[in-house]
């Protein structure tokens, strides 16, 4: 593939210098969200609740937020999209292109996603790992365009190189990945079909990259529906990187706060959203003072069940398989309610 664009000039190599001693450091977010979430009330899950929580905060310690919500029905009508995956790439780009126009040197990158958005988030941060996040002045849509077909085709060639060389950032850290319950891009896969889309979907880079500081996991122990079967990390060879993978009671909606409507499991998926915001919180996310007084936690709360609304229409049911990782491990809130086959895995370390 051709690199277009002129080589850097020395005054410009001398500006981002400048401005990389000059600028003070930042925090970028980036929060997609799961299919059909939106932030109206009743709609919104814990990636949204995320973003309201964050904007909730003085604007002068407030991070730099770009949410962005789930597919939404009227999308659906182009089929085309839904089949190649074309939303979700699109979503990934835009994304790309608000931390690409953003980020300086020094600046920290948070990734949270649910569901499908789970699955964009950590492609993201496949984006920035293989080819590179391109520099403030070289974020055009023409350019981002240009990158992530490298992303697509060649990652690794010799001209996705030189493009990286020219136009991106060096060594570019992500602070934390955090995501909810990670999901294949199609939320809504049919099986005739599923060997097409894992083709279109198959360059996707959803693994620990070692330019990833923290990756967290929360997954669904319950969850069943084998269209929903997560995506889970394994932790590569040499990895330096904290990862913890975490099973809690519960399904898919619970664990991503997408209840349907069924707002006594709210206190049940408060746990897995108070984890989280934990986590980023220690890794240096600024939260509200008090935030968890806002998400009161019943590890004995009814969950939302995997029959209800929509859910009953998947008729293919398989239960998810655990231990695949040493990053693993049982939320203690669950123990109590663990299943044979999630009986053996370690504990989570209390107060997570």
């Amino acid at each position: 593939m051709p690199v277009s664009g002129s080589d850097e000039t020395a005054s410009e190599k001398v500006h981002e210098r400048v401005q990389r001693a000059h600028w003070p450091a930042r925090t970028h977010v980036v929060i997609l969200d799961g299919t059909l979430s939106t932030l109206d009330p009743g709609r919104s899950t814990n990636a949204g609740r995320i973003f309201k929580l964050l904007m909730d905060l003085p604007p002068a310690h407030r991070p730099n937020i770009y949410y962005e919500e789930g597919i939404q029905w009227h999308e659906w009508r182009n089929c085309t999209d839904v089949l190649t995956g074309a939303g979700i790439n699109r979503q990934i780009r835009r994304a790309y292109g608000f931390l690409a126009s953003r980020y300086h040197p020094g600046d920290r990158i948070f990734l949270l996603g649910y569901s499908r958005g789970a699955f964009a988030v950590r492609s993201l941060a496949g984006v920035i790992d293989r080819v590179g996040l391109l520099k403030p002045n070289r974020a055009t849509e023409r350019m981002i365009r240009q990158l992530y077909r490298h992303y697509e085709y060649d990652p690794h060639g010799r001209q996705a190189r030189l493009f990286a060389r020219k136009f991106c950032h060096p060594n570019v850290e992500i602070e934390m990945v955090g995501v909810f319950d990670t999901v294949k891009a199609l939320g809504w896969r049919l099986p005739i079909l599923a060997g097409l889309t894992d083709k279109a979907h198959a360059f996707h880079s959803t693994h620990l990259g070692h330019h990833i500081r923290h990756g967290f996991h929360a997954l669904a122990m319950n969850e069943t529906r084998e269209a929903f079967a997560p995506v889970l990390w394994t932790c590569p060879e040499g990895w330096t990187g904290h990862v913890e993978q975490v099973w809690f009671r519960g399904n898919h909606g619970d664990i991503g706060g997408q209840l349907s409507g069924f707002d006594a499991a709210r206190p049940l998926s408060n746990i897995p959203l108070v984890w989280m915001l934990g986590k980023a919180e220690d890794c240096g996310l600024p939260l509200p003072d008090g935030w968890r007084a806002r998400f009161p936690c019943d590890a004995e709360a009814p969950s939302s069940g995997g029959w209800r609304g929509w859910a009953k229409l998947f008729a293919l049911r398989r239960r998810r398989q655990v231990g695949h990782d040493p990053s693993e491990r049982l939320h203690p809130t669950a123990k109590p309610h663990a299943v044979r086959w999630a009986e053996s895995l370690p504990l989570a370390q209390p107060g997570m």
